[in-house]
């Protein structure tokens, strides 16, 4: 059992096994209080003021108490994010680290922006860790990238990704979990989809192209097609035409 455990943790693509690992040993180390919680969850006057930089990045790794939603958010994360990484980033690790920068930039943009709305503020100040919020914007990209796949939920009824995001959002209201985490996520993954799939198709122009110094910082290998034996992609030569 253990082996299996390793040899799948051994093969999950870079991104994935690094962000899974560095969540895991937060969360258990807050858990254990080795960690506190209290120096890692987002908050402006900390951030800006007495300059906490650090935390716009440890939000983003508490996933809350050692329970079943935390069991829940690690399944998503390892799957989702591998499904990703491995199928529509496969080859382009980099291209998929600025996906992930990406989409936490913009989660704490409508964080920072909405405290300082009127109606809304008392609500934002509320979500001080961004986790979930990015788990669920791995979600909407998958399935807004593979919107015909048949899924089930729970043996109960089934449906097509494309509307995995709705049915977690309405599970989360059913268990009485905050909507706002998940609509973040959603808004986020869809700024993504729309940056990167649909607006280059309107106006042939890309505007979310992953800067070059990212792209140093990994050596992606090429991603090679075998090719079956004895099939041809071009005419065969003049000389083989003449012989019996």
């Amino acid at each position: 059992m253990a082996q299996a455990v390793e040899e799948w943790y051994k093969q999950m693509p870079v991104i994935t096994r690094s962000y899974l690992t560095a969540a895991i040993v937060t969360t258990i180390g807050c858990s254990l209080e080795i960690i506190s919680p209290f120096n890692l969850y987002l908050h402006p006057k900390l951030v800006f003021k007495q300059y906490q930089f650090w935390r716009l990045v440890t939000n983003f790794l508490y996933f809350r108490n050692m329970d079943l939603d935390f069991l829940f958010h690690m399944f998503f994360l390892a799957r989702y994010c591998k499904l990703l990484e491995e199928n529509s980033f496969r080859g382009r690790t980099a291209d998929f680290f600025y996906m992930l920068l990406f989409g936490a930039s913009v989660l704490t943009c409508i964080i920072l922006l909405g405290g300082m709305i009127p109606y809304i503020s008392e609500s934002f100040a509320k979500i001080i860790f961004l986790s979930n919020s990015l788990t669920f914007m791995m979600v909407y990209v998958w399935s807004k990238q593979n919107p015909f796949i048949h899924m089930s939920f729970l043996g109960l009824f089934t449906f097509t990704a494309a509307y995995l995001p709705w049915v977690l959002l309405g599970f989360s209201v059913l268990v009485g979990a905050s909507a706002w985490v998940d609509l973040l996520g959603m808004i986020a993954g869809h700024a993504y989809y729309f940056l990167e799939d649909v607006y280059p198709r309107m106006t042939g122009r890309r505007p979310l192209r992953t800067p070059s110094f990212i792209k140093a910082l990994f050596a992606d290998e090429a991603v090679v097609v075998a090719r079956p034996a004895n099939v041809r992609f071009a005419a065969p030569p003049a000389e083989e035409l003449h012989q019996d």
